[in-house]
């Protein structure tokens, strides 16, 4: 059961960094618990904001209903009350409704509403898709705007007036004027974070437009560089941020735009460089060629962002558990 009512549970994430975990497979494809349960005890040591289980990040496209409530159930079991845990919706109407349910009955603490499946919609359409779920759970909901799901002001203030328990906007689409728009229109009632892909390149101009927190993939494997990172976007400390930005972030943006899908599987390609190894990505994502991981690893190194905490899950096989 839930401990944050969905109001309480915006004010406890707008002011902390958040991330997706990833999730890891065995050899075979399927998902790999006993490791899940080791990642999300290592995320959930660090001072994060909360964590969304079965996201982006952490392939939900590929899974399951069944294996995402058995994700978004082991990470509530994990985290153990230490951060909170958001299950993820996506799919059609009825999937999304058959997501929300199931994180609820695993004791998430809310829900991010992923955008519906392929089909192209207008706003009565996103709106109806999105009181959906917000009429199926208790739970607060945040919609992701992006993709096929972009919603405007309007839609935004309308959902909002509906449902107390929509209480948040996620963004990867980088629009200035729909942000603008967005938050001007719906002001305190909602938070705000950002979602484009690789949060920290975005965050402090983002900061001005209302978006106090941002969703960290990287944090999944350099948690403490992403913490210090969200706290000098905090601090509108600008040259901290520049720094950062140069010596990491962008070169890893640069070997993420290698390859098209490359922003998740780039993320699990760190894991196994810091060793601990969470297995590959489903299809139809790839991992990182040889190449792109031994420049991966590289950069992590000149960079001086290997996390001090890292231990070696059972059976890591990454570089650094190789090299002992």
């Amino acid at each position: 059961m839930a401990t944050y009512a969905p109001q309480e549970l915006a004010a406890a994430l707008k002011d902390g960094l958040l991330s997706f975990p990833v999730t890891p497979f065995t050899a075979d494809g399927a998902v790999d618990e006993a490791r899940y349960r080791d990642h999300i005890d290592w995320q959930s040591g660090f001072e994060i904001g909360g964590l969304f289980a079965a996201g982006g990040t952490g392939e939900g496209f590929s899974l399951t209903p069944q294996e995402s409530a058995r994700v978004v159930r082991l990470a509530v079991e994990t985290a153990g009350g230490r951060t909170p845990v958001l299950g993820s919706a996506g799919g059609n109407t009825a999937q999304a409704i058959e997501n929300a349910r199931a994180a609820q009955d695993a004791g998430a603490e809310g829900i991010l509403l992923l955008p519906p499946y392929l089909t192209e919609a207008d706003q009565d359409g996103l709106l109806e898709h999105a009181s959906a779920v917000c009429a199926a759970t208790g739970l607060g909901v945040i919609v992701y705007n992006r993709a096929n799901a972009v919603y405007s002001a309007r839609t935004v203030e309308r959902l909002a007036d509906r449902h107390p328990t929509f209480i948040g906007f996620k963004d990867a689409i980088g629009d200035i004027e729909q942000l603008s728009r967005v938050h001007a229109t719906n002001g305190d009632r909602l938070f705000y974070l950002g979602g484009l892909p690789t949060a920290e390149t975005y965050a402090l101009p983002l900061l001005q437009l209302g978006m106090s927190t941002y969703s960290s993939a990287m944090y999944n494997f350099v948690p403490e560089f992403a913490l210090e990172f969200y706290r000098d976007v905090r601090a509108l400390d600008q040259a901290a941020v520049t720094e950062k930005l140069r010596r990491f972030v962008l070169p890893y943006l640069d070997i993420r735009d290698r390859a098209k899908g490359y922003g998740v599987s780039i993320v699990k390609a760190g894991l196994r460089a810091v060793g601990r190894d969470m297995g590959s990505v489903r299809a139809p994502l790839q991992d990182l060629t040889a190449q792109d991981l031994a420049d991966l690893t590289a950069l992590i190194d000149a960079a001086g962002v290997r996390p001090a905490s890292a231990t070696n899950p059972a059976g890591a096989t990454g570089p650094a558990a190789l090299a002992g």
